[in-house]
């Protein structure tokens, strides 16, 4: 579903859109360019996310076999009900 936005640009940034839209631009329309550099942002927004969670599992994919330790989920179970009983919850 698309929403209709109004965007006002003052002097400058009026004259730098409109350089980039229709016969000597490359958008068709201010929209059309609008939607190109939201789409753009959101992209790089992604991206960011995306090294960030790559940056946060690395440490852990480069770890050695060794400091890995097994866990099964009855395991797993009794130490959080553990830790619940221990802090009074």
């Amino acid at each position: 579903m698309s929403a209709a936005i109004t965007i006002l640009f003052p002097g400058e940034l009026e004259s730098f859109v409109q350089q980039r839209v229709g016969s000597s631009g490359l958008y068709d329309s201010a929209s059309e360019y609008i939607r190109d550099l939201v789409r753009r942002d959101y992209e790089q927004e992604e991206q960011r996310r995306w090294n960030w969670m790559e940056e946060e599992l690395t440490p852990g994919m480069m770890a050695a076999e060794a400091e890995f330790v097994p866990l099964d989920a009855a395991s797993v179970i009794m130490e959080a009900k553990a830790r619940k009983q221990a802090h009074g919850r």
